[in-house]
């Protein structure tokens, strides 16, 4: 059994420590989530199991199989191979999609290759040489039949199947693809290869819910140790089953799934508080004790009184303190304005067509989602989603239909890829740049978005993904709105974060309706679901979790439907066979009557010989008349 693990590692990013101390152990078979705020050295973690992040050895280290950091090691297995989930490949240039798949049998083909020379060789070879080249050859196939040799096409096809990459996509020169459409292929790649140790990091991003699901059962059945980095609450807790959190460069293990350790931590923080409590009650008397001894001390002259404050106070100093657990959140605080209540129909959508050349997005479809809803939209990845938002924003125009807001509703969009006019412009500029207020309000508004102090003045163009929703965030809600309108908000978000603008949007009183393939968080906002399909919307009441059981009944009513399908088509093959056979018994019988009635008119005949034709002609028209009301019941005539 395969065991990966990391002891005490200590690791420094030129003269920056951004992990002081990680230890925690993973076995064969085990799926291990990573979680923690973002910048919290996640990814570090993965790329120091993975050696893409190299080792600093100093003097005095001992040389052994472990990979020596800083301090502490990481321990991986001699012949385990490792693989880890690159966002930005490094690959030769002129690949097609389907090459760089391949690449995953680059051992299998070398195998091959050396299987071929030995084929060739033998053909000139004789006696102990040809002996050895047979031997060599039988390893070879033996070891390319292990490694999967004769399954290549069946991995291909069944990984290509689970995450859509059709045979256009394959075919597709890889550098022009997207930056989300090469992380997904190198998805691929790693899933066909199947490494003893596989590291993903952010796995679901750039993929439909259909794909991720298929990614989740894909993995449930791996084999070797997976490490997840993700932020997708969903896909952890269907998928791992232990929890490693990274806080304040520090590592604590959890087993069970994402919501097990949401539950352990709070229970955890629960009875840290209870200690400290106690802690701080024992501290306060002992406290008063060594104040009331040198008060007495002082009044009475009595250094036996010192001597015990002194040593009481001692024990003060060595007390193990219980550290305050922090229950309240260090990331954004978000309010809402109250705005003008807008009408109940907030957006509708009537007889609305678009198509794209011979491709139909939407026929005359309709949809109405009312004010306060909240109201999520999902579908496959091309199904329509992002051009409804397009025509509701006003971006792009409907073939026929119309797609429009209400009365009284005042919007607010936050776009899935945050660009802003000028990004020169500093964060605290950005937000001034059209609004009237004043320096001061202004930071302090800005740091219940996490913009904090001299983080203010940074220029725009140097922020992250999570800090421009932050921002653009900000920007949104210091407006007078009553309608959300949210493109995949999640993205770029560490799971604190998400948490956070859950709860802000738990206190929104407005409209809120949202694109987004997290799951979790469908689970937490969502009262409805629309999902986009058949050219079409379909409603369904309730979350998520709804919307898959009602699917997933869907599927067994289907299932059962066609059963009973099969069922009657096998019926009838089987009365039509029946009806068939009838028929030509009927038709033999027939034929034989016909020939005892012309035996039967023949005048040289013996009067015994007509005797026995007429017994043999009455049983024949009994079992004609048997066999007709056969046929009769078969063809649904008696």
């Amino acid at each position: 059994m395969l065991e990966l693990s990391l002891n005490g590692v200590k690791k420094y990013m030129e003269a920056t420590l951004v992990l002081r101390n990680i230890t925690f152990e993973v076995f064969t078979g085990e799926k291990v989530g990573v979680v923690g705020v973002n910048g919290s050295g996640k990814s570090t973690i993965l790329k120091l199991i993975a050696g893409i992040e190299h080792m600093h050895y100093y003097p005095g280290y001992p040389q052994t199989s472990s990979y020596g950091y800083d301090e502490g090691f990481v321990n991986v297995p001699k012949d385990a191979e490792v693989a880890y989930l690159e966002q930005m490949p490094e690959l030769p240039q002129g690949l097609k999609v389907i090459d760089v798949l391949n690449l995953a049998f680059e051992e299998i083909q070398l195998i091959e290759k050396k299987m071929r020379e030995i084929e060739e060789a033998m053909k000139t070879l004789e006696g102990d040489a040809l002996d050895k080249a047979l031997k060599k050859y039988s390893d070879l196939v033996q070891l390319y039949e292990v490694k999967g040799g004769y399954e290549t096409q069946e991995k291909i096809g069944r990984v290509c199947t689970g995450l859509k990459l059709d045979e256009g996509f394959l075919n597709r020169d890889f550098d022009q693809l997207s930056g989300g459409e090469k992380t997904t292929v190198m998805l691929g790649k790693l899933l066909i290869h199947a490494p003893d140790i596989l590291l993903l990091d952010e796995p679901t991003n750039h993929l439909d819910m259909e794909s991720i699901e298929w990614l989740e059962a894909y993995l449930k059945s791996y084999k070797g140790i997976v490490l997840i980095v993700s932020h997708d609450r969903y896909f952890l807790d269907h998928v791992v089953s232990k929890i490693v959190e990274i806080e304040d460069m520090e590592s604590k293990t959890y087993k069970g799934n994402y919501s097990s350790f949401v539950r352990q931590k709070e229970e955890n923080m629960r009875i840290q508080y209870e200690h400290f409590r106690e802690q701080q009650k024992k501290i306060g008397s002992m406290e008063k004790q060594v104040t009331n001894l040198r008060d007495w001390a002082l009044r009475a002259d009595n250094n036996k009184f010192f001597r015990r404050a002194a040593s009481i106070q001692k024990k003060i100093e060595k007390l193990d303190r219980i550290n305050k657990p922090v229950f309240e959140k260090k990331n954004m605080r978000l309010t809402f304005k109250d705005a003008v209540r807008s009408g109940n129909e907030t957006i509708k959508a009537v007889g609305l067509s678009k198509s794209y050349h011979e491709k139909v997005i939407f026929e005359d479809a309709d949809l109405m989602i009312h004010f306060g809803e909240r109201v999520g939209m999902i579908g496959s990845n091309g199904s329509g989603k992002t051009t409804f938002m397009k025509m509701l924003l006003g971006e792009e125009q409907a073939d026929q239909g119309e797609v429009e807001l209400g009365a009284n509703v005042a919007p607010a969009y936050l776009p899935q890829k945050i660009i802003f006019e000028n990004e020169e412009l500093t964060v605290l500029e950005t937000f001034r740049e059209d609004i009237s207020i004043s320096e001061g309000n202004a930071r302090e508004y800005l740091s219940k978005f996490m913009f904090y102090r001299g983080s203010v003045f940074k220029k725009v163009k140097h922020l992250s993904g999570g800090e421009r929703i932050r921002l653009k965030l900000a920007m949104l809600l210091f407006q007078d709105i009553n309608l959300l309108i949210l493109d995949e908000p999640t993205n770029h978000l560490d799971i604190d974060s998400i948490e956070t603008l859950e709860e802000a949007l738990d206190d929104f009183k407005g409209t809120v309706f949202f694109i987004s393939h997290d799951r979790y968080f469908i689970n937490k906002m969502s009262q409805r679901l629309i999902s986009v399909e058949d050219c079409g919307f379909k409603s369904y009441d309730g979350n998520y979790d709804h919307y898959r059981s009602e699917i997933e009944k869907t599927k067994v009513e289907e299932k059962e439907l066609e059963g009973i399908v099969k069922k009657q088509k096998k019926q009838a093959v089987e009365v039509a066979q029946d009806e068939d056979e009838v028929l030509s018994k009927i038709e033999e019988l027939e034929r034989e009557l016909d020939k005892l009635d012309k035996a039967m008119t023949t005048e040289k005949m013996e009067h015994e010989e007509l005797l026995h034709l007429y017994v043999r002609k009455d049983e024949l028209d009994q079992e004609l008349d048997s066999v007709m009301e056969d046929w009769m019941r078969i063809a649904g005539l008696d």
